[in-house]
Formats: structure tokens, sequence, C-alpha cells
């Protein structure tokens, strides 16, 4: 397995990662829709646990910022690195929210009384507020700045070697589907020199990265053709 395979399984397993704290959305139920939570009977395991979970979203948010990063920022680096911020943003926001709803627990297990019900209701806010910010809107500045990663991303096919992209222009396209092929030395001769500045034909002429490239004929409709034929630019 390669090192680009590698890091597309890294990442991947991370992205997964951070779809662990669904259960939050039940587990924090009683001390979000609770106002007196702080002060009312009832277990400290469930808010525990989703902290847990929540701190373990962040870190894998983060990771797949950094995992990405030596990858993605051969197409854009500015953008790239607005992404490793913006995810780094986000966890900073999920353990701020959290560090709200466990101190909020500290205060109830520390038998705080009804004067800190206030104190309670401040807390639980500050979660919503954080989990606003935090979980639902850097993922779209998240989606954003992949997806400017990926606009810059050149045209191209994945190369066969496993090296990465190369650009698909109009030559690579022709000779994918064996329209031109390369002039080797061994076609050069004495009748036909090869002159670097000579256009190979008139298919040819009009590519843009036409030196070097011999136009093969089309044998269905030209039965005669035994051989490809190279074509120049004036005759010799």
């Amino acid at each position: 397995m390669d090192s680009l395979r590698k890091t597309a399984l890294v990442a991947g397993l991370l992205y997964v990662i951070t779809f662990v704290s669904i259960p939050t959305l039940v587990l924090y139920g009683p001390v979000l829709s609770d106002p007196n939570y702080i002060v009312g009977p009832g277990p400290d395991t469930p808010v525990i646990i989703g902290g847990i979970l929540e701190v373990i979203v962040a870190l894998a948010g983060v990771g797949t910022a950094v995992v990405l990063y030596p990858v993605v920022k051969r197409q854009n680096e500015a953008a790239t690195l607005g992404f490793v911020g913006s995810r780094t943003l986000e966890a900073a926001a999920i353990v701020a929210g959290v560090v709200s709803l466990l101190s909020l627990v500290t205060l109830r297990q520390s038998g705080a009384g009804a004067g800190a019900l206030p104190t309670g209701q401040a807390l639980a806010a500050s979660y919503n507020w954080f989990f606003l910010l935090g979980q639902s809107l850097m993922p779209v500045v998240n989606a954003l700045l992949l997806g400017l990663v990926a606009l810059s991303v050149p045209p191209g096919t994945p190369n066969s070697s496993g090296g990465g992209i190369h650009r698909s222009g109009p030559a690579a396209r022709l000779r994918h589907r064996g329209v031109v092929r390369p002039v080797g030395p061994d076609i050069c001769s004495v009748r036909t020199p090869c002159h670097p500045d000579r256009a190979l034909g008139v298919l040819a002429g009009r590519l843009p990265d036409r030196e070097g490239f011999q136009a093969l004929p089309n044998h269905r409709a030209h039965d005669r053709f035994k051989h490809p034929v190279r074509l120049t630019s004036d005759a010799t």
C-alpha cells in the first residue's frame, strides 16, 4: 500500500470517527432541557460520556485536516491552511462546550443550591452557542474550503503509476485514443529529418504541444496504408 492510499485510509477513518458524537443528542437531553438540572436529582454519567465522545470528535476533526494537508496543499496551499485553521476553531468550540457542561455537572455534584440556578442556565446556554458555532457553522466553512481546493485541481485523470494527477489536454486525449503518438528517433532518417520547429501534420499542428508527435492513419478509411505515416508541414 503506497503513501497516498494510507493517507486516504487514515483520513477516511478519522472522518468516520467524527460521527461518534451523534448519541450526545440523547445523552445531553436532561441537562439541556431541564432548567433546574443543577439542583435536581439524577445521574451525571450520560453527560460525562457525551463529553468524552465530543472530545474524541474534536481530536478526529483536527486529525483529518492534519492528515490531508500534505496532499491537498499541492493544489491550493492557502485554502488548505484555511481548512486546518477552521478545523482547529471547530475543535476549540467543541471543547469549550464540553467544558461548560462539565462545569455544570461539577456544580451539581458539589451541592450548589438554588442560588446556582442562573449559573447553571448560563452554562447550558453557553453550550448551545458553542454548538451552534462549532458544529453548525464551522462545518459549512470546512466544506467551502475543501470545495475551493477541489476547484483548484487541474483537469485530468489519475496517473496509472499512482503518482497523482496529470493533465489530459488535447494531445494527451489523442494519444490515449491512438490518433497521435510520440515520434521516436528511429523514425527520423535522411529523407525525413526530425526538425523540432516543424509542425507534424495538420492535426498535430492544431495542438498546443504538437512537437514530437506523429499522426496515425485511419486504417478503416484508408486500407492502402500499411504503416503509420509521418506528416510534415511541407513536402520533402
